[in-house]
């Protein structure tokens, strides 16, 4: 049950990961046209938008490879 899970959450992970890979733009300026758009937008400026994207996506980095060690270490049986 708590694999199940653990496989659940790293595989979500893995595509999230991927997603926000592919948001990030060559020359920096990747989320930025969401602050730059006509009407309300997301983000104050397309520097806080970078900013967050890289924030989340080292966040999920992190998720993905913690589960990726501990699924393959078989410490849960």
């Amino acid at each position: 049950m708590v694999t199940t899970s653990l496989i659940s959450i790293w595989a979500a992970s893995a595509v999230l990961l991927v997603i926000t890979v592919l948001l990030h733009s060559p020359k920096g300026d990747g989320m930025g046209g969401l602050a730059t758009g006509a009407g309300g937008s997301m983000f104050t400026s397309a520097r806080s938008a970078e900013n967050t994207l890289n924030k989340v996506t080292w966040t999920l980095v992190m998720i993905f490879m913690v589960l990726a060690v501990v699924l393959s270490a078989g410490w849960l049986g």
